[in-house]
């Protein structure tokens, strides 16, 4: 189909360059917890039936040694979700409970007094039973897991010279709009409609762009306050009304109009983080500037 040719030199043609459309896998990310760790909720399942039959002291330790596997197991699923989150980062601080750390620790501890469960079981009388094996197995066990899924973040990342105060605010009002955006996506399920659930995930995708440029910047927070908060409420709001409306009447009107809105935060969201990246280059010129300044008057020649 013949197309109007259209550019920057055409009669109609603008000197803005228009901005390429966002694909709506632009952003996303593999989610960091798979079947090597889905697996470690596996041995508790055994153990549990194991114990069942085994007396009152051997069905406790059994369920005791499961109970610590499986909040290992959950441990560090939390631990490889936060690790994930801290490498997307360019600005970041440690993890304040090192999840993975602790995960391994409680898998040593479930494999040793899982160990120490059998000792007792097969022994005469508990003079027999010996605390050597259980410990070995619970060292060995913490040991395997740490090199098996590594350790937290021990050091904050990209937080030379920046204001922690300031940081601590950023970090309040990004959870906050993080939870509008969660709110968002457990409204648009409601709706039933999955282009509608990707049309959001790529507003998301925008949302976070002005989140990781804030953290990189906290001067930027007084700026970007209203569309982490005021904006992103109203979102959330109409998000969740539109997904009440469309899943009773499947109103074609009310679908095309929530479209529109999505596309509206969009450009605006992406507009506004790339006047903060604008102005983060000219605090940059300034910058060069003065020290050029700086270099003159101490008599070194600048070509």
């Amino acid at each position: 189909m013949a197309k109007r040719y259209g550019g920057k030199f055409s009669p109609d043609g603008s000197d803005t360059p228009e901005q390429p459309e966002r694909n709506q896998f632009e952003g996303a990310r593999v989610d960091p917890v798979g079947a090597r760790a889905n697996v470690m909720f596996a041995p508790a399942i055994p153990l549990v039936f194991l114990s069942l039959n085994d007396g009152a002291i051997g069905m406790t330790l059994g369920l005791v040694a499961a109970g610590l596997l499986t909040g290992a197991a959950y441990l560090l699923r939390e631990g490889l979700r936060a690790e994930a989150a801290f490498n997307a980062r360019r600005v970041a601080r440690r993890p304040a409970f090192p999840r993975k750390v602790f995960a391994s620790v409680l898998t040593g501890t479930g494999a040793g007094l899982a160990a120490f469960r059998n000792d007792y079981l097969d022994a005469e009388t508990v003079a027999q039973v010996s605390l050597l094996a259980p410990v070995l197995y619970g060292l060995a066990g913490t040991v395997l897991h740490s090199l098996a899924f590594g350790l937290d973040p021990l050091k904050d990342k990209g937080m030379e010279g920046v204001d922690t105060f300031q940081q601590d605010r950023v970090a309040r009002a990004v959870n906050e709009a993080e939870a509008y955006l969660t709110a968002m996506s457990d409204a648009i399920t409601r709706a039933g409609d999955r282009r509608m659930e990707a049309r959001v995930e790529r507003f998301q995708t925008a949302a976070r762009e002005l989140f990781r440029t804030v953290e990189e910047d906290p001067r930027d927070l007084s700026g970007a306050r209203k569309y982490l908060t005021v904006y992103l409420q109203g979102a959330r709001d109409a998000t969740v009304k539109f997904a009440d409306v469309y899943a009773r009447t499947r109103d074609a009107q009310a679908l095309t109009d929530y479209s529109a809105l999505l596309d509206d935060l969009e450009q605006n969201f992406a507009a506004r983080t790339r006047k903060m990246l604008l102005d983060d280059r000219s605090d940059l010129t300034v910058e060069i500037d003065v020290l050029r300044d700086r270099l003159q008057r101490e008599g070194v020649r600048l070509d």
